[in-house]
């Protein structure tokens, strides 16, 4: 099993990625990624990872179409607020674009306070469902090579494909698309596409285990990033400590508020913050594999008297993970489709 373990934390075998929101892709000075989070591959280029991040707002954007600038937000703007727009958000006549312009903290905020007021919706979903940016699949490697294979880096361009040498790796996008948000239960699936079969198959991946566990499993584990970074993995022993029928309200100020809901995993042991996504592994002994069980969804705080006060007092001592169970017909029918 320790080999399996290995495996599981090494850049050419792992099956743990993030995916992060990019605006710009194709030009350099003015690309820029956001909306980080822990994902993974479950096979034939199928990526899951939670929802809730979908619906978290950007709060503003570094580019937009003059077309929804005119519709959407122009005609909400008072005197003062359009000269500000027009400011910040220069019409390149050459694009049809509008790209962010200024180094002014104060105009930043202002532009974030009159999005907010005029209600424009910056969630992440609706700024994807708009082009404004597109969700990739973070990749990286210690050489400039995808997978050590020189046949598959030749599909890669400068746009997604280039050196970081601040943190000495050098990074592949692959473009993804959600295909289904199972927001109550906190699970999104996504399709990798515009990218070549080989590309996919040479990516490491888990099979799904939808099995409601008991809570005395031994081989147990969360696969997530390292304590320190996003860059390395981290693989610790997990334990199912009870089960929640789970209620939770998730804040949307402007789609609405929703539910989170269903059967969850209490889960002990330790988890990163910004660690949602990332999948629950269970050891099967018979095909010596791990399987994925379960997604990292919520911290679980409980308050602490501490100096006897208790408000602000929180520790963070357990997680809340979605068993794929809750979602097994409707994944199914995707992975079948």
């Amino acid at each position: 099993m320790l080999q399996k373990q290995l495996e599981l934390t090494h850049e050419q075998t792992s099956p743990l990625f993030r995916i992060m929101w990019t605006q710009n892709i194709n030009d350099f000075q003015r690309r820029h990624f956001d909306n980080n989070i822990c994902a993974f591959h479950i096979g034939s280029g199928y990526i899951l990872s939670v929802a809730h991040n979908l619906k978290t707002e950007a709060k503003y954007f570094r580019w937009i179409e003059n077309g929804i600038y005119l519709t959407n937000i122009f005609p909400y703007l008072n005197s003062e607020q359009v000269q500000l727009f027009e400011t910040c958000y220069p019409l390149d006549i050459a694009t049809g674009k509008r790209y962010w312009n200024s180094n002014n903290p104060s105009e930043f905020q202002l532009v974030v306070d009159t999005l907010k007021q005029i209600n424009f919706d910056t969630r992440w979903i609706t700024m994807m469902d708009r082009s404004i940016c597109k969700p990739f699949l973070v990749v990286q490697f210690k050489e400039n090579q995808f997978y050590n294979n020189p046949a598959l880096t030749v599909h890669f361009n400068t746009a997604t494909s280039f050196a970081e040498s601040g943190i000495n790796r050098h990074t592949f996008l692959v473009e993804v698309a959600l295909v289904e948000a199972f927001y109550n239960e906190d699970i999104a699936l996504y399709k990798i596409v515009n990218t070549p079969q080989e590309i996919i198959d040479a990516m490491p991946s888990l099979d799904v285990d939808y099995s409601i566990l008991d809570d005395n499993q031994e081989n147990y584990y969360c696969l997530q990033s390292s304590p320190m970074s996003e860059i390395g993995k981290l693989l610790n022993k997990a334990k199912i400590e009870g089960f929640t029928e789970h209620f939770a309200i998730y804040q949307d100020r402007v789609g609405g508020n929703y539910n989170l809901e269903g059967l969850r995993y209490l889960i002990k042991g330790y988890f990163r913050f910004g660690s949602s996504g990332a999948p629950y592994v269970l050891y099967d002994s018979k095909t010596n594999t791990f399987k994925v069980n379960a997604i990292q969804s919520e911290a679980c705080p409980i308050q602490l008297s501490i100096n006897n006060q208790r408000d602000g007092n929180f520790q963070y001592i357990n997680a809340i993970a979605s068993p794929l169970q809750i979602i097994q017909e409707r994944l199914k029918k995707h992975l079948k489709a």
